[in-house]
Formats: structure tokens, C-alpha cells, sequence
């Protein structure tokens, strides 16, 4: 088969700062389709990966290469800030198989607000959103369209702005589920996630103020071993179904007296790079067989592997 995967930092070279996770993606990925015998295409705007097919690409031209290339492919898969998924995944959907998430599903994932808001209808639990701060407690603000850590606080007060959604901070582990969604969907991993929080003011961006600080993630350990892993597939299980996800999907938890779900990414995350590393079967052959056949019941794990985010440069080239 013909396999597209387009990568958003790869393709636009935009976020040179995103370049490293996303190559990262792009490379385990595309490693895995080629060791299967499939032909893998991928836009670039400069960076290279040692496998498939690169085809020149802007960042204007990012979307146009992704409909003109799916044309001619049996299947595609597409990362790209959440904000904007949606919306390419229609241009995949349009041109080919798409093997990742429906449209209507991105969109809602996207929207944490609205997306926060159907899990608490379906009964799954999440940190409640605040209106107005109390004195002595502590919230994450983030905005309402974001992507990962992006703009993501830690504060003990805030102000009510367009665009910034406040919930209750959970003191607990920092946890990941790592899933293929589907007809049956098969967990895959819990990871650590690595939180690291440093001290800003949001308005000035100085460093050092009190009562602010900035959450940064910093890699994950895969898979994390703990009793609770039964509870936290079943949570995240829950969560894909209730959103209509399909794919490779992630779906951050704080981990305390119950799983919080405090976000979901209906696309590849960073754990796919420890995942590849500890699991024995293709992550392209679960993609493919997710799409167009049938699921194992369960997938086999090996050792554990654990990276940081800061050390995902070395994996790639630039022409």
C-alpha cells in the first residue's frame, strides 16, 4: 500500500521548536510502514527522516500537498495541532482512507471547554471547571483552543478573559493512555509523563513571581507500571468511545483518588516514540488492521523506555 503521513511541524517548518517531537512521530511511524512492505509518503519543509518518500512542501502549500498527494495513496494519517486537525483530516478523508480520527471528533477534542463538557454528561470524571478563583486554591488555566502545555498555568488566582478556560488543579501522578480506537479498541500503554513547572507571570513574562507558574512537559516513561492500569484502559476506553474517536489516540489523566481525564489527543503523541521501542507488534500494522481489519485483544510489551523531549533533536536530519 501507498501510506501518507504528514506531519504538521515536518511539513511547515513553522514551529521549528515542535520539529523534533514531530520528526520523532513522523520517523517511528513511517520505520514501521516500510519494515511492513508499504510505500510512505511525507511532505517536508526541509527536514528528513531516513524513510519513505519526501515530497517538497511550505507552509502555504501544506494543505494542497495533503490533497494532492492522498490522491494518489490507499491510505493517510495526519498530525497537526489540534486547532487545525480537524480540518486537515477532512482534506485526507476527501482523498483517501483516512486512519486517523473523524472530523466532527477532532473538532470536539480541540474544543477542551465543549470537550470537558461531554465527558461530565457521560459521567467520566474531569477537574472542575471554576468561574472565579478562591482564595487558598490552586487551577490550571489554558486556553480553550491549545495544543499540549501550550500557554498552560499553574495559578492560585486569574481573571476571567475569552479564550481561557480555568479548572481545579488535582494533586496526583501525571499519566497517559496510549489507545488504537475503534470497533474494539485496544489500549496500548500507560506512561509517566514528565511535568516540570517553572515560575512566570503570565502578563509581564518574567520569571521568578509567585503565584504563577508555567507547566512544561518534559518526556515519559513507557510503559509506567501501576495497579491501577485496569482503571485508567477503562477510563480512557470510555473517553474515545464517548468522543467518537478513532486511531492512535492519547489521553492525558491525573491519576489521584480516580483517573481525572485533563485532556485528549486524537492523533499521535510524543509516547508513540517509547511505545515503538517496548512493544513487539507494528504500530503501522495496528493502524492499518484498526481500518481494514481486526484488532489483537491485546498487544505484547517488552523492557521499558524512557526519553525526554529535549533529547528528540538527535533523531532527525536537515537537508
Amino acid at each position: 500500500m501507498k501510506i501518507l503521513i504528514a506531519e504538521f511541524a515536518v511539513g511547515t517548518d513553522i514551529e521549528k521548536s515542535l520539529i523534533p517531537e514531530g520528526a520523532a512521530m513522523l520517523k517511528t511511524l513511517a520505520e514501521s510502514f516500510v519494515r511492513l512492505g508499504h510505500e510512505v509518503y511525507y511532505p517536508s519543509a526541509g527536514t528528513k527522516i531516513c524513510a519513505g518518500t519526501c515530497i517538497e512542501s511550505t507552509a502555504e502549500s501544506f494543505r494542497q500537498v495533503i490533497e494532492r498527494t492522498a490522491k494518489d495513496c490507499d491510505a493517510g494519517l495526519v498530525i497537526a495541532p489540534d486547532s487545525m486537525l480537524s480540518e486537515l483530516n477532512e482534506v485526507l478523508e476527501e482523498n483517501t482512507a483516512n486512519l486517523g480520527c473523524p472530523p466532527r471528533s477532532a473538532a470536539c477534542c480541540a474544543d477542551k471547554l465543549l470537550c470537558t463538557k461531554i465527558l461530565k454528561k457521560a459521567g467520566i470524571k474531569t477537574p472542575e471547571l471554576a468561574g472565579k478563583a478562591e482564595k487558598g486554591k490552586r487551577y490550571v488555566t489554558k486556553p480553550r483552543f491549545g495544543c499540549g502545555a501550550e500557554e498552560t498555568y499553574l495559578v492560585t488566582g486569574f481573571e476571567n478573559r475569552e479564550g481561557l478556560i480555568a479548572s481545579e488543579y488535582i494533586e496526583g501522578k501525571h499519566l497517559s493512555v496510549s489507545l488504537i480506537a475503534g470497533r474494539t479498541p485496544l489500549p496500548l500503554t500507560v506512561n509517566r509523563q514528565f511535568i516540570e513547572f517553572g515560575e512566570k507571570d503570565i502578563e509581564t513574562g518574567e520569571s521568578g513571581k509567585t503565584g504563577v507558574s508555567g507547566i512544561k512537559y518534559n518526556g515519559s516513561l513507557t510503559p509506567y507500571h501501576t495497579p491501577g492500569r485496569e482503571e485508567l484502559y477503562e477510563t480512557a476506553i470510555s473517553t474515545a468511545k464517548c468522543l467518537n474517536c478513532f486511531g492512535y489516540v492519547g489521553v492525558d489523566i491525573v491519576f489521584a483518588d480516580f483517573p481525572y481525564v485533563v485532556d485528549v489527543n486524537p492523533r499521535p503523541t510524543a509516547s508513540l516514540f517509547g511505545i515503538s521501542r517496548v512493544m513487539r507488534e507494528e504500530i503501522g500494522d495496528l493502524l492499518l488492521k484498526n481500518k481494514f481489519g481486526e484488532l489483537p485483544d491485546s498487544v505484547n510489551l517488552e523492557g521499558e523506555y524512557r526519553f525526554s523531549k529535549d533529547g528528540l533533536g538527535e533523531l532527525f536530519g536537515r537537508a
